[in-house]
């Protein structure tokens, strides 16, 4: 049913349209730890800058570090087009953003258990963008490499979703067969984290259904819940207040604002497919 969905959802790469959507700027589980670190003989033929490391990422948090200088991410026009890659560092720096308008490919999963709750997370403190803000169960990037540059079917995206669903949360990934991952629908959005970096995605919102084991990886999660409606709106609106310095990310706020709710109620239904909307790029 699932590979249904997707093959029904899936379709070529169409133009930019731009729409006047709105836009805002659970225990934590016992962890074995987990390690996934595939690299791909893929070789990259187009770079769009050279990585300077300067003496204040020294202080870096090692593992990030690592991360942001080996990953190299996938650089899209407007259109969604592959236009070349880059280091996960120069795509997350402000600078590079504003005056090269470096825009790179990611995906956003909202993993729904049996009873309909979402799985949320609290991104770790050592997280370089964004950290200790909750959001959606899992947000990154596909890599520049063969198997998560697949456009048929947004496999490559699945793909590296499976991957970094294991690689932050510990869920095998043999309980997230990527072909039931479904795409509902793309954003792109710039949004400022400090005064140093930020984020320019578009960004590909992943559904799936699945009960699923974790054993969280304290590199890159803080704490997850589960939560239900109503439990996600008494969350935005401490956020909104400020209380308990909760913070929530732009990314997860613009889908909260312009989505999740009603394709909440296709979750529920068993309808997803009416919400998939792959030819429009939400521009926010």
């Amino acid at each position: 049913m699932a590979e249904t969905l997707v093959s029904k959802c899936s379709s070529q790469f169409t133009k930019l349209s731009s729409f006047s959507l709105t836009s805002s700027s659970s225990n934590l589980y016992q962890r074995q730890f987990v390690t996934f670190k595939p690299r791909s003989s893929f070789s990259a033929s187009v770079s769009s800058s050279t990585t300077i490391l300067t003496d204040a990422d020294s202080n870096m948090d090692a593992v990030q570090r690592r991360l942001m200088f080996e990953d190299e991410c996938i650089l899209v026009d407007a259109n969604d087009a592959v236009v070349g890659h880059d280091t996960k560092y120069n795509c997350h720096l402000m600078e590079k953003i504003q005056s090269e308008n470096l825009l790179h490919r990611a995906f956003s999963v909202f993993l729904f258990n049996s009873k309909y709750e979402l799985l949320l997370q609290q991104r770790s403190a050592t997280k370089v963008t964004f950290p200790l803000v909750w959001t959606n169960t899992c947000c990154s990037h596909p890599l520049y490499r063969e198997s998560e540059l697949i456009e048929e079917n947004y496999l490559g995206v699945r793909n590296a979703a499976q991957r970094k669903l294991l690689d932050e949360l510990g869920i095998p990934s043999d309980e997230l067969p990527v072909n039931e991952f479904i795409p509902l629908g793309r954003i792109l959005y710039k949004a400022p984290s400090d005064g140093k970096w930020g984020e320019h995605e578009l960004d590909y919102l992943l559904f799936i259904v699945r009960d699923v084991s974790m054993a969280p990886n304290p590199d890159e999660v803080a704490e997850v819940k589960y939560v239900n409606r109503e439990q996600l709106k008494e969350l935005v609106m401490k956020a909104e207040l400020g209380e308990e310095g909760l913070k929530l990310s732009p990314w997860f706020r613009i889908v909260v604002d312009n989505f999740l709710f009603k394709w909440w109620d296709h979750v529920e239904n068993g309808s997803l497919l009416e919400a998939c909307d792959m030819k429009t790029i939400h521009n926010l």
